[in-house]
């Protein structure tokens, strides 16, 4: 998960930092108002402001374009549409007839092997309509490290499977050319991946790993048909031939405008039992500033946001209006998403100070977390946050703070004193990069006056929601020449249930620094590290967390990110609008199951 969170982390990301899960909604939260028979037919309106990062499986890692590949890409295995946090966290089976596992035998003694076999009903929208193949999923697995747009996330694949590491360091050598592209991934294999016939896929994996079920649920482990070999990964010609093996296929598209969705003639409703897909088609307005948006739902004019949640003052009456088509997310008391400051410890500026752990810790005790907290609409929505991780992902530990300041409010006086400790009795100036729609530049502003009281001269650096993460946080050169110290950014775990090696590898393994990364500040501990492959590779769930715990303990003993709120992100719907169940992946409502009242078809 901009303006949603850029999903890692499922990474991935969303409104960046207003947008969260958890919270069970007000009113019935259009969970219950799906009584009675759906209406088939109609079209969703959806409006936002920016495009998506990327059209391609491969590297699609922001929160709205996986609410919208939803609706046109399946996977082996998927979460189901769900009301029950837990059950919504469960994995049930997508492209696969079954979930492997040790009992029904999909997983092997030795945790080391997986086997899946797909649906024969499962069709990719082709001319004619083309059976999706284990071919097709060998080859969506290979492109995840293309060398012209891979996957943000390529620890989950590299540290897992076997050979992957070796095939994608050499595929990262090839020239961007399509025709170069191709002929790499039809001549080289994987060795811990194998399509033994058109309908078995079979993986086989360094180690045993107890989330590799939830790595091949996200988006970018999506088979892709071998038309896609024809194109240089998600380029402009890539992006106007997409093919869909789910619901819907996308058949306008104009960057940064516009994208038309209708029913996909080759979907099958019996090989997919979790998409609904009740509308016929999805429109998607896209440079729509979040004022309008919030009005034109109100007004009945659009049905959903695609990026923005409802403004501060809107989302105050809603809340105490009890509003029924405000959602908060999921029943129970579930934060899933995070705003941080990512401190970048490879920047020149000040004499590179950042590297300096008392200043960073300085950082630390200088914010006010509390006042941030209503910037994003009170404690119903949002609360301080004092870990690396959010209280709904692994390696939480209820309790733990390591640098408390009375009501979560920041201790000037302790920054400072810690500053003059790090040689800095002047302070230092930081460059503060911030989004510059809805509710962001609010929360730098905050940021900034309360650090400024801890010592710190700080510059707000703005960036549009596109150019946030793509052009700043995820670019290296960037983070080494200083053009950025902090970022006012979010994060939501990509998966939910066993999830700390996307909570927290993701965002601080430095082994995969690099273009496209999610460690934006180039944190690379040896010790960090040998936690998070201790917890990758354990036998179980509980065996895990263990390792997690202490993982994200030491990232906030070194002082690398700040920890500032973590939130239920609130979404709004028209009142025509029905079931709108919330898909925590896509932080919103999943667009293949809601319907809209009196539609026809």
């Amino acid at each position: 998960m901009t303006g949603w969170f850029h999903m890692r982390g499922v990474a991935a990301a969303v409104i960046a930092a207003a947008l969260s899960s958890g919270c069970g909604g007000t009113g019935d939260g259009g969970q219950t108002a799906s009584a009675g028979v759906p209406a088939r037919g109609g079209t969703l309106k959806i409006i936002g402001n920016a495009d998506v990062d990327h059209l391609s499986t491969s590297s699609a890692y922001y929160t709205p374009t996986n609410s919208l590949l939803r609706g046109m890409a399946r996977q082996l295995v998927t979460y189901p549409p769900d009301t029950n946090f837990d059950r919504q966290a469960r994995l049930v089976p997508d492209l696969a007839t079954v979930v492997p596992t040790l009992a029904n035998g999909g997983i092997s003694p030795d945790g080391r092997t997986y086997t899946f076999h797909l649906r024969s009903a499962a069709k990719w929208n082709t001319t004619p309509p083309r059976q999706v193949t284990a071919a097709d999923e060998v080859r969506g697995i290979k492109l995840l490290c293309n060398p012209v747009s891979p996957t943000g996330a390529p620890g989950y694949y590299e540290s897992t499977i076997v050979g992957m590491d070796a095939f994608c360091h050499a595929f990262a050598k090839v020239n961007g050319l399509a025709p170069d592209i191709k002929a790499f991934v039809n001549s080289h294999e994987i060795p811990g991946l194998a399509a033994p016939n058109d309908s078995t896929v079979v993986f086989s994996l360094l180690a045993p790993a107890s989330d590799f079920l939830n790595i091949l649920a996200l988006p970018f482990a999506s088979p892709m048909p071998v038309e896609y070999l024809d194109y240089v990964p998600d380029g402009p010609e890539a992006r106007t031939h997409t093919i869909s093996d789910g619901p819907y296929q996308i058949t306008h598209y104009v960057p940064n405008r516009e994208i038309e969705l209708h029913r996909s003639p080759a979907w099958d409703s019996s090989a997919d039992p979790f998409r609904k897909a009740y509308v016929d088609s999805i429109e998607i307005i896209e440079g729509v500033g979040v004022e309008s948006v919030q009005q034109q739902i109100q007004a009945g004019t659009a049905d959903m946001s695609w990026d923005q949640v409802p403004p501060t003052a809107d989302l105050a009456t809603l809340l105490a209006a009890n509003d029924p088509d405000l959602v908060l997310g999921l029943a129970g008391d579930h934060f899933v998403a995070s705003l941080y400051l990512p401190i970048n410890l490879i920047s020149p500026n000040a004499g590179g100070a950042l590297r300096n752990l008392k200043v960073r810790q300085a950082l630390e005790y200088a914010v006010d977390k509390t006042a941030l907290t209503q910037v994003y609409g009170g404690p119903q929505v949002a609360q301080p946050m004092n870990q690396a991780v959010v209280s709904a992902a692994g390696g939480f530990a209820p309790g733990y703070d390591p640098y408390p300041t009375p009501g979560s409010r920041g201790d000037s006086a302790k920054a400072r004193a810690l500053l003059t400790e790090a040689g800095y009795p002047n302070g230092i100036t930081v460059k503060l990069l911030y989004r510059t729609y809805g509710m962001e530049p609010q929360a730098a502003q905050t940021v900034q006056a309360s650090l400024q009281r801890g010592g710190f001269t700080v510059q707000l650096v703005p960036a549009t929601g596109s150019d946030f993460f793509a052009k700043y946080l995820q670019n290296p050169d960037n983070a080494k020449r200083g053009v950025w110290d902090l970022a006012v950014s979010a994060w939501i775990p990509d998966w939910f249930g066993n999830n700390g090696r996307t909570a927290i590898e993701v965002p601080f393994d430095g082994r995969t620094f690099g273009p496209n990364t999610t460690d934006y500040g180039d944190y690379n501990s040896a010790a960090a590290n040998a936690l998070m492959d201790q917890a990758i590779h354990s036998l179980t769930e509980a065996q895990a967390d263990t390792f997690w715990v202490r993982a994200a303990a030491r990232v906030m003993e070194d002082a690398v990110i700040v920890p500032l709120i973590q939130q239920n992100v609130p979404i709004y719907h028209s009142s025509r609008l029905r079931n709108c169940i919330y898909w925590m992946p896509g932080l919103n409502c999943d667009i293949t199951q809601v319907w809209i009242q009196g539609a026809r078809r």
